[in-house]
């Protein structure tokens, strides 16, 4: 009884798709799916730029958490009078913010990741050097990398 009704429903709806198509032209069904296979490409393409735009924002996120890490570590060797390995520290964090920046889009916030990179070298090289760097400055590098974290 049950392979009757169910051979009667299959049979029905293939006369029922037969003539539903049958009574459209072909041209109809081909735009369809031309239509649709543009909305995929489009929907496909929408996903790998918002994927490519989490990673890179990840990546960004990541280089100034290691780099205030970085600089934290630094600010902690100044106050110990350890001007060696504060600039080590200060020099690490510099490369890695580099290392993120490196290929990437020039948007607003790599812009700014560049002239915190920038800043922070500027104020390695002073260790370096044997010039005096005031801990107001490393507060300052570092409100920087927490600000650059917040947006």
């Amino acid at each position: 009884m049950w392979k009757f009704v169910g051979a009667l429903v299959l049979a029905a709806t293939s006369f029922g798709l037969g003539f539903y198509f049958g009574q459209r032209p072909v041209g109809t069904l081909q735009h369809t799916i031309s239509d649709l296979q543009r909305s995929i490409t489009d929907m496909s393409r929408n996903i790998y730029d918002t994927t490519r735009g989490i990673e890179r924002d990840l990546r960004r996120r990541q280089a100034l958490l290691d780099s205030k890490s970085r600089v934290v570590q630094a600010k902690a060797e100044l106050f110990e009078k350890n001007v060696g390995e504060a600039a080590k520290q200060l020099s690490a964090a510099a490369e890695t913010l580099e290392n993120a920046t490196k290929g990437a889009k020039q948007d607003e916030s790599m812009l700014a990741v560049r002239t915190l990179t920038g800043t922070i070298q500027e104020v390695r090289l002073e260790l370096s050097m044997g010039k005096p760097v005031s801990l107001k400055k490393i507060d300052d590098i570092q409100r920087e990398v927490d600000r650059q974290l917040n947006k």
